[in-house]
C-alpha cells in the first residue's frame, strides 16, 4: 500500500509495458513512468531555515582496491546539528558512495542509487560496469542541478573495485554532474581541500591496507583541526570516522575498535613529535565538545 498525491492508501501492482515505453534497466525512469517525481524547489532556500549539511569525505586508492571515509558531523550553518551522521555507504557488492553537501538530498540519492543498481543487476542479470555506474550517479546529480542553483546541492565521491581491471578506481563530481576520475585520491565537502593536501603529501605507490586507513584518519583529523565543520574523533561519546575499504573480497567497514586505536596511536605519535603540546590541545578541544 502507499499513498496517493491526495494522501489516500491505494494497492499498487507490477507495471505493464508495451515495447515502446518500457524503461528497461532505468529504476529512475521506471519511477518518473509512475508518477514518482520528487518535486524540484522553485525558488531559493531562505538563509534561515536550519538545512544540514555533510562536510569532509575522502577516498584514497592503496594496493588492493580503495579506503573511503568520513567524518560524523553534520552542520546547520555555525550549528552542529549532528554528531553521528554516517557519510559513506556502499552501492553495491564492490562500490561506495561518500557524500557531502545538503545531507536530506544526498541521502536520498545514495538510497536511489543502490536501487538503480539493484533494480538494473535484476533486469539485465549481470552487474553494471564501474564506469556505468559512475555515470549513473553523475546522471543523478546533474538531475539535481535545480536543486543545487537554490543552495541543495550534493557533491559525492564514488570509488569501486573494478573487476575487469582488478583495480581499484575513484570518481569525483561537480555540481552539474561533470565526472572526473582521480588516480590517486579524491575529497570533497569544507575541509575536502585540508584533508587533500595532507593526503597530497603522503601518498605514494603501492600503500598497504594499514597505511591507507591510517592516512585516510590523519587527513580526517588534521581537517578537523582546521575546518570548525569537520568532526573529529570524539572519545568521550565513542565517535569515529566511518571508514570502509572496497576489494576484490567486496565493501568492508573498517570496525570502530580498529579506528579509535589507530586514532590513539596518531595522537601517540602527534605528543611525540610536539612536545606533547597539540595533544593537549586536542584533549581539551575533543572533552569541551562533549559537555
Amino acid at each position: 500500500m502507499v499513498r496517493d498525491p491526495t494522501g489516500s492508501l491505494s494497492s499498487v501492482s507490477m507495471p505493464f509495458f508495451n515495447p515502446a515505453e518500457d524503461p528497461g534497466p532505468d529504476f529512475a525512469a521506471l519511477a518518473k513512468s509512475q508518477g514518482l517525481v520528487p518535486v524540484a524547489p522553485t525558488a531559493a532556500v531562505d538563509e534561515r531555515l536550519p538545512i544540514t549539511h555533510a562536510t569532509t569525505v575522502v577516498a584514497i586508492r592503496y594496493a588492493d582496491g580503495v579506503v573511503m571515509a568520513g567524518d560524523r558531523r553534520a552542520t546547520s550553518g555555525n550549528i552542529i546539528s549532528h554528531r553521528a551522521i554516517e557519510k559513506v555507504f556502499p552501492a553495491d557488492r564492490h562500490s561506495g558512495v561518500a557524500i557531502a553537501g545538503a545531507a536530506g538530498p544526498a541521502m536520498e540519492m545514495v538510497k536511489l542509487f543502490q536501487l538503480q543498481l539493484e533494480h538494473y543487476e535484476k533486469v539485465e542479470g549481470s552487474q553494471l560496469s564501474l564506469e556505468g555506474k559512475a555515470n549513473q550517479l553523475g546522471q543523478m546529480v546533474r538531475n539535481n542541478l535545480p536543486a543545487a542553483m537554490q543552495g541543495l546541492a550534493v557533491v559525492p565521491i564514488f570509488a569501486g573495485f573494478d573487476t575487469r581491471r582488478a583495480t581499484g578506481r575513484l570518481f569525483q563530481y561537480d555540481i552539474t554532474g561533470g565526472r572526473y576520475e582521480e588516480s590517486n585520491f579524491a575529497t570533497s565537502g569544507s575541509g575536502g581541500s585540508l584533508a587533500g593536501s595532507v593526503v597530497k603529501m603522503r601518498f605514494h605507490e603501492g600503500l598497504t591496507r594499514d597505511q591507507a586507513v591510517d592516512l585516510a584518519i590523519t587527513a580526517l583529523f588534521e581537517a578537523a583541526d582546521e575546518d570548525s565543520a569537520t568532526g573529529g574523533p570524539d572519545m568521550v561519546r565513542g565517535i569515529y570516522p566511518v571508514i570502509a575499504t572496497i576489494t576484490a573480497d567486496g565493501f568492508q567497514r573498517v570496525p570502530d575498535a580498529e579506528i579509535a586505536e589507530r586514532f590513539v596511536g596518531l595522537l601517540e605519535s602527534l605528543s611525540a613529535r610536539d612536545g606533547g603540546g597539540r595533544l593537549s590541545e586536542t584533549s581539551t578541544e575533543t572533552a569541551g565538545g562533549a559537555l
